[in-house]
Parts: C-alpha cells; structure tokens; sequence
C-alpha cells in the first residue's frame, strides 16, 4: 500500500500541516472532499486519512460524524494543530502596499483586529491555501492570503506578519484514520481513547439509563454528540468519547450495560490521546 497519507483541501491547508506534523514520513495526497479522502484509502490510493472533526472556536465539522460511521475506516490517532494564521504576500510587497487579503470565511473575523488596524479589506476565498497559490499566480502586490507558514513555504510567498488573530487559542482536533483498527495499547503518558457510535431503543429514558453505566463504573465520558440519521428526526445516533481502552473492567462494564439499551453500538476506534489534548 502505498506511504500516502489523505487530507480535504490543498497543499498548504492546515490539514496538510497536520499531515506534516503527525506523519512527517508520509506524502500528503490533497483530496477535494472529505468523501474523497476516504475513498483514496479505500481503494489503495493512500494508507491514512486526516480528519478534522472539531475546532475550539467553531465547533464540529459539519457532517464529519455522519461520514465516520460509514468511511469504512477506523480511528487509529488524533493530532492537534494551532490555527496561527499570517499575513502572506508576493516577494518585495510592503505593509503598506496591501489593500486587501483573501481567506476562508470563518478565518477573516479572527483577524479583524490587524486587518482594522492596517485599512485592509478581508475578502473570501473557499480555501486559505487556494487564496495563497492564487495570490502567488497573479503576483499582485496589493493583495495578499491569510493562511499558514507551511502555504508561503509551498507557494514562494513572503510571510509578511505571522500570528495576526486576534485569539491565540484556536485549535482543530483531527482523526487519523485506517483501513484496520489498532487495539493494541499505545498508551504514551495520558491515556487511551475509545470512540464509538450508537442508536438508543425507542424506549422511555433510554439515553439517561444507557448513559448510566459510565457513571456507575467510573468511566470519564469526554464526548457525546447526537444528530440524525439519514434526515429522520425520530432516528438519532450518538457519536461519544471516553478515557479507557475496552479491555478495562470498567469500560467492559459500561458498554455492556450500554448494549441493554441500544439497537447498536460500534466501535470507530481505540487510540492514545494526544499530549495536546491536555494543554491549555
């Protein structure tokens, strides 16, 4: 199989830089969608996927747990970047020079505060890493991208300002992803994570009583997510998080008694939590 690792966007997105930063030995392969992410490593094209799932700021992404269930693939890791966004222009360009600046939609009011100050008009662009090679392509000094380092790096562009949001705290949360799940413990210093879904049975309390036995067995629940399935509102299916690896006693015990009160309930995957899931 090819040494290939899938992401959704272009060369220079900060989900390539998660791709860099979590598997610096894999080839980044750039994929138009998250579908077709998927589909390259299920047909071989790629060994991994990187998923972004939530960011501190925003939320989840949308429809990312919908995919999970059905990707055919498993969560074998999470990885962590820090959105730091910088101000790249065309070499020889001045501050002075730049009249506007393209970037994704929700990336522009996180600059606000440095785009006022500097009488530059935000403009959209579909992608932060589309905005930087296109801005390397017209070779127009007035304009500039809002994007990451690794996008000037790849495009030839100058970082004229780095950092500029006005928050210094956005994080996107990404899964790895693999044909194969790797139950082995991996535990690197803070513990593992279980993912799984599931569906309630269509009975009285069923969520509160199927919740119960994490609490009773002392199972530390770190996520619980709901949304529909296929467009019903009376199917939901839940997408949850907890500390622990499913041969614990505990958790053996909690999702057992999570099976009395469930139609199903599926395991995505078992993996190390991340050093910088408990940095602030």
């Amino acid at each position: 199989m090819t040494h290939r690792i899938a992401f959704q966007g272009e060369l220079g997105a900060y989900s390539h830089e998660a791709c860099r930063n979590a598997r610096p030995d894999m080839d980044a392969l750039p994929c138009a969608t998250f579908e077709e992410a998927i589909e390259a490593v299920n047909s071989g094209g790629a060994a991994q996927a990187m998923l972004p799932v939530e960011n501190s700021t925003y939320g989840r992404v949308a429809d990312i747990h919908r995919l999970l269930p059905q990707s055919g693939l498993k969560i074998i890791d999470e990885a962590f970047v820090r959105v730091h966004i910088n101000l790249l222009t065309v070499p020889g360009a001045k501050l002075e020079d730049i009249k506007e600046a393209y970037s994704h939609l929700v990336l522009l009011p996180q600059c606000a505060g440095f785009l006022t100050k500097h009488r530059i008009k935000g403009r959209v662009s579909p992608d932060n890493a589309r905005a930087a090679r296109e801005i390397a392509e017209q070779g127009d000094i007035h304009t500039a991208a809002l994007a990451s380092e690794l996008a000037g790096e790849i495009y030839g562009l100058d970082v004229m300002a780095r950092h500029i949001e006005d928050h210094g705290n956005n994080t996107t949360r990404f899964l790895i992803m693999a044909p194969d799940a790797q139950m082995k413990r991996r535990d690197i210093g803070h513990g593992m994570i279980t993912s799984f879904v599931f569906q309630v049975r269509n009975i009285p309390a069923a969520l509160y009583k199927a919740m119960g036995g994490f609490a009773t067995n002392g199972v530390n629940m770190t996520k619980l997510e709901s949304y529909m399935v296929d467009g019903s509102f009376t199917a939901t299916q839940f997408y949850a998080e907890v500390e622990g690896h499913p041969e614990d006693k505990n958790l053996q015990l909690a999702l057992e008694e999570l099976g009395y009160f469930t139609n199903t309930v599926e395991i995505l995957g078992v993996y190390p939590a991340a050093k910088s899931r408990h940095v602030d």
